[in-house]
């Protein structure tokens, strides 16, 4: 009876210890100066070298799980300016517990430093350079050509799936939605459109005509899809606000997308009925002038529609932008000011089905 009690004390005592046992012979895993290993959480940069112009330290984090799984990448700040995503990626920071994480989390709370620290929307004033746009990047460019190809080699080669975050930018009114960029590889796709539908935002356009060469993807979800990982675009945020609502909505989609990647424990809040946008019109200024809008983001609007006008410096209409296919603004330009090839703004024409 002793020898039976003794055997079944050292049989709990093993599969007790057999987490930790699993866990200890996991790695760290480490992105530029951020190594965590398993079940801690590491702070660091991804050192950007100086070449053409002056280098820059983007900020990294790794969450590495108690338990092995697969490893998913959050990158926001692109765009410096679009301040709710932003925040979010700060929160998830803040908030992931390793303990109940299964994989690993990278997380870049902000590309973009120069954007952020100066204000300045759209572009990175290093060099004026969107900072999402030249993907997959390279080593002797300017600084947005070198961040980018280090982000490439050191985030999206490494990921198993991928979530880029964006949101509106100083001037843009925008209304919450997702992308969603099919590859025609069906297991891919199908994983990327689960993810899309657990992050639950309610318009999600179809990104049809994305590019595809492999050396040319421009976009950073596109370089990741192109290269076999699976990857939505989330947006929320408008005009350099930070609403609660907006973050609330990307820290959610977050933890839900971890749940159906079962990163997280629980089941994740699927969007059941979402509007599928199949294409994005541009509505452009041809000249500089002071811009009236007519339509607020979120409106759906009819062809022909007047979306608002626009004045010379004397109060004269030269202008009156109408919208050239019925839709949902997703956009609207939210300050007075235009130039020549601003964006007025931007319609999500309705898919006529949702796709399979």
């Amino acid at each position: 009876m002793v020898h039976s009690l003794r055997f079944s004390f050292v049989s709990l005592t093993i599969l007790a210890l057999l987490p930790l046992l699993a866990s200890a012979q996991r790695a760290p895993f480490a992105v530029g100066t951020a190594s965590a290993a398993p079940g801690q959480k590491a702070t660091g940069y991804l050192d950007v070298p100086a070449g053409v112009d002056a280098g820059t330290n983007i900020p990294v984090v790794v969450v590495n799980g108690a338990k092995p799984g697969p490893v998913l990448a959050l990158l926001t700040g692109a765009h410096g300016t679009e301040y709710v995503s932003v925040i979010a990626i700060e929160k998830l920071i803040v908030s992931l517990d390793p303990a109940e994480i299964s994989g690993t989390v990278i997380l870049i709370p902000l590309v973009n430093i120069a954007s952020f620290e100066q204000k300045v929307p759209h572009v990175n004033p290093v060099d004026n350079k969107s900072m999402n746009r030249f993907y997959p990047g390279k080593a002797d460019g300017t600084q947005t050509d070198r961040a980018s190809f280090l982000i490439t080699k050191d985030v999206v080669d490494r990921c198993d799936y991928l979530i880029d975050y964006h949101g509106g930018d100083l001037d843009e009114s925008l209304r919450p939605y997702a992308y969603w960029g099919p590859t025609g590889k069906d297991s891919q796709d199908r994983i990327s459109k689960d993810m899309v539908l657990a992050f639950g935002l309610d318009h999600i356009i179809i990104w049809h005509d994305r590019p595809t060469d492999l050396a040319a993807s421009r976009y950073l979800d596109n370089t990741a899809s192109l290269r076999g990982k699976p990857s939505i675009v989330v947006e929320a945020g408008y005009a350099g606000t930070v609403e609660s609502d907006d973050v609330a909505l990307l820290v959610n989609g977050s933890l839900s997308t971890m749940r159906a990647l079962k990163m997280l424990p629980g089941a994740p809040h699927y969007i059941e009925h979402p509007v599928w946008l199949d294409k994005i019109v541009d509505i452009i200024s041809d000249g500089p002038g002071i811009w009236y809008p007519l339509v607020k983001r979120g409106s759906y609007v009819q062809e022909g529609m007047k979306l608002g006008y626009v004045t010379d410096y004397f109060g004269n209409i030269i202008l009156e932008p109408r919208a050239p296919e019925a839709g949902v603004v997703l956009h609207v330009n939210a300050v007075p000011s235009l130039k020549k090839g601003d964006n007025i703004a931007d319609l999500g024409v309705v898919a006529t089905k949702a796709p399979l």
